[in-house]
């Protein structure tokens, strides 16, 4: 099973290859993941500098839900619709820029 380490490093090397396309929704994302694992971090998705970068900073769409339960999304193991609406995974901002993340993640 993954880590979360393991899913940070594979995205950054993702947008690094795809620059252009993870610019393309020109948002920024934070997540904050809790229990085991927990951390913050922020998914910069602009053409101001994209990348994954841990800590606090200002977003566009903050996501929180459990570490354990990120690792399983991120993995293909859960949908992001079933932890919200089972209320795991909260969002705070703009809901479509979360909509938007989820059909970009399914691309790729």
């Amino acid at each position: 099973m993954p880590t979360v380490r393991d899913i940070l490093d594979r995205a950054a090397q993702m947008i690094d290859t795809h620059r252009d396309k993870a610019s393309s929704l020109g948002a920024r994302y934070k997540f904050v993941l809790k229990g085991e694992g927990a951390c913050t971090f922020v998914l910069n998705l602009t053409a101001d500098d994209p990348g994954v970068r841990e800590g606090e900073s200002e977003a566009d769409c903050t996501i929180r839900v459990a570490a354990a339960d990120f690792v399983r999304m991120a993995e293909g193991e859960v949908d992001s619709r079933d932890l919200f609406f089972a209320g795991k995974l909260k969002v705070d901002g703009d809901m479509g820029l979360a909509l938007k993340l989820k059909k970009m993640v399914a691309s790729a």
